[in-house]
This record gives C-alpha cells, sequence and structure tokens, in this order.
C-alpha cells in the first residue's frame, strides 16, 4: 500500500487546504500525474504524484486544512492486489482549468463550461472568469485576508532563515558589453514572441556555474548538507497582488537558451495565473532574483531555506570601466550571492561569482 502524502511546498508552507480531488478510487496514476489541488498561503497548486498506482481510498475532503505530511489518500502499487474500491471507466479528458480559476469561478458562481479560455495551452485562467462574469477585479486589490495571509507565510519563512541560516554575502561587477552585443545579433530577425532576454543567459550562467560549485546547489538538511544532482533553478516571481513566489525551472544546465527562454516566459505566465504544479514548487535547489526591472543596483537575498545560495542580479547599467589601461564607458551589472556558512565559505563563494561573471563574457558557448 502507499500512502500519498501532502507534500511541503515551500519553507513558508505548514499546511494546506485541499481544494479539489481530480481523480476518484479506482483511478489508474501514473507518476507526474496531477493528482488534487491544494491551497497555499501563496497559490492554489496542482500537486503530482510520485509514483505509478490504483487509488484505494481518499481520506481528506475537498474543504479540508492539513499539516504538511498528513496521507491524504492511499494507493496500491502496480501488481498489487487491488482492494475493494470500485473502479471506474476512464475520465474523459478535461479542459485545462488554472486551480485559482476554479476557485473564482465557484465564489462568482459562474459556470466554467461556458468561460472562453485565453490561457497556456487553451487554459481558463482567472481573468477568464472574472470576465466572464463581467466583474474584473484590479489585480492589485486582492482579498485582505489571503494578501495579509501570504505575507504571514513569507515573514515565517524569511525569519526562519535568518535566525538558522548564518548568511554571508559577497558581489562581483559583471562587465556586459559582449553578452549585450551578442544578445542583441542573436535577436535579429527573431519575432518579439522568442526574442532573448538577458534573464536566460543569467539562469544558463548560474547553471553552469554551478557544476564547479556544487556546494552552492543543494539543501542543508538534518544537520548536514545534500548536493543537488541538477540545477533546478527557483525564479523570484512577484505576483500582481503583492507578494513573492520562486518557482523552479528544471534542469536549466542541460536547456538550450530558446528552450529556457520558453520555460521562463511560460513559468512566470502560470506563476500569475495561479496554475502552478507541486513539482515547481517543492524542487528549487538555488533562487535566482533579478530586480534589474526595479531600477536597483544591486540586490542581497534571503536564502529560502533548506536551499544554501541565492544568486541576485540588479540593473545593468553605464559606468567607468578601466580595460588595458583605458578609462571606457561599460555596461555592467552587479551579481551578488548569499549562501550559507554552514556550507561554503567566502573563498569558494568569491570563486563562484568570478566563475559567473567570465562566463558571462563568453555568451556564446552558453
Amino acid at each position: 500500500m502507499i500512502e500519498f502524502k501532502l507534500p511541503s511546498l515551500g519553507a513558508d508552507m505548514d499546511e494546506g487546504k485541499l481544494l479539489e480531488w481530480k481523480v476518484s478510487p479506482g483511478d489508474t496514476v501514473k507518476k507526474g500525474q496531477v493528482v488534487a489541488i491544494v491551497d497555499t498561503s501563496k497559490a492554489a497548486v496542482d500537486v503530482e504524484i510520485w509514483c505509478d498506482g490504483v487509488v484505494q481510498e481518499l481520506l481528506v475532503q475537498p474543504g479540508e486544512t492539513v499539516p504538511v505530511g498528513t496521507v491524504l489518500a492511499t494507493l496500491t502499487a502496480p501488481g498489487e492486489a487491488a482492494g475493494a474500491a470500485p473502479v471506474r471507466p476512464e475520465a474523459m479528458p478535461r479542459r485545462p482549468i488554472t486551480p485559482a480559476a476554479r476557485k473564482r469561478a465557484k465564489e462568482l458562481g459562474v459556470d466554467l463550461d461556458a468561460v472562453a479560455a485565453t490561457g497556456p495551452g487553451g487554459a481558463v485562467t482567472i481573468e477568464d472568469v472574472e470576465r466572464a462574469s463581467d466583474i474584473v477585479s484590479p489585480p492589485e486589490a486582492p482579498p485582505q485576508g489571503k494578501a495579509a495571509e501570504m505575507r504571514k507565510a513569507i515573514a515565517a519563512a524569511m525569519s526562519r532563515s535568518k535566525r538558522e541560516i548564518p548568511h554571508y554575502y559577497l558581489s562581483e561587477p559583471v562587465p556586459m558589453r559582449c553578452a549585450s552585443a551578442w544578445l542583441a545579433k542573436a535577436n535579429e530577425g527573431r519575432p518579439i514572441t522568442t526574442r532573448l532576454l538577458m534573464a536566460a543567459l543569467q539562469l544558463k550562467a548560474v547553471a553552469r556555474a554551478l557544476k564547479r560549485f556544487p556546494e552552492m546547489n543543494g539543501f542543508f538538511r538534518d544537520g548536514a548538507f545534500q548536493p543537488a544532482a541538477a540545477a533546478h533553478i527557483g525564479v523570484a516571481i512577484s505576483l500582481r497582488q503583492g507578494g513573492l513566489i520562486a518557482p523552479a525551472i528544471h534542469d536549466v544546465g542541460d536547456k538550450s537558451l530558446e528552450q529556457l527562454m520558453r520555460d521562463l516566459t511560460d513559468l512566470v505566465k502560470r506563476a500569475r495565473a495561479g496554475s502552478l504544479r507541486s513539482s515547481e514548487m517543492s524542487d528549487p535547489t538555488i533562487t535566482v532574483t533579478n530586480l534589474g526591472e526595479q531600477g536597483v543596483a544591486a540586490v542581497y537575498g534571503v536564502i529560502y531555506p533548506p536551499q544554501v545560495a541565492l544568486v541576485g542580479f540588479g540593473r545593468i547599467s553605464e559606468r567607468p570601466w578601466a580595460e588595458n589601461g583605458v578609462v571606457t564607458v561599460m555596461p555592467v551589472v552587479t551579481a551578488s550571492l548569499a549562501a550559507d556558512h554552514r556550507v561554503s565559505d567566502g573563498h569558494r563563494g568569491a570563486l563562484f561569482l568570478a566563475e559567473l561573471r567570465d562566463l558571462m563574457q563568453q555568451p556564446e558557448s552558453l
């Protein structure tokens, strides 16, 4: 018998509210399939199953709030004798509906079958629901309770981080002339929808640097460092209703810049539409935050436990730059590192930032 438990979907999650089951007793499920929708303090999340099996019993009902680790359902493994749960025919394919849209439709009494979908992959989004109900709420004005709940969760996670993690901070100015020129050339002739952004190069450079400095990529759990096998980079995304979320792009080091750009665009769109998956919330092995769009020169972030490092990028600005004995004007960005002193020290952190700086001078190799 397999116990399917409520996973932790981030350092700031202690409990979750089950909104909906996507399966019934008797259903056959595959690893990675979405089986439930759970509301956390930050978002409604599609929760995936991590093994193949047959659903036997659903132990938690929609509307219940339970702690992380609670057994939500039981399953039998492939080949295991089935229990008495009835087997029903395979469900017909459903139109994708984001968890946030489903929740909003219930609040407004909107028939989802009558809603025109405009989201990624033909999904119904919260904006589609509100448009169908002729009630378009300003995104900056969420229900006060939810905004306060998210702020409380962020405060708890960041307080824990500063209390438990001995942070050290380093920064390095990174000349961006080569990267900017390469990016401009790479985007020549591309339609706006497929152009590469500097963020994609930065993410790929971070992933490449982690291969040489694996102590920056992983988790500190049970008093020891657990290195990650791949770079699943959490991308800090500001939400329209306020607050912050940092879901992961998986296997960044193995992806082309084009694929990485598609994944980044899709992730930001789905994060703001309220359609994230549990693996994207629980898998980040390091976080990257980019506040250049806010016009700040540098950012010194707080590590998301149990991760052990966070990389930040500020805005790209022109600065005086001495090169080969000549002072010139150079586009420069400040790259910063917040790292866990239990796992690495300033010397290794400095070498990591130097490697990141050097990789940004060779954008054609990323």
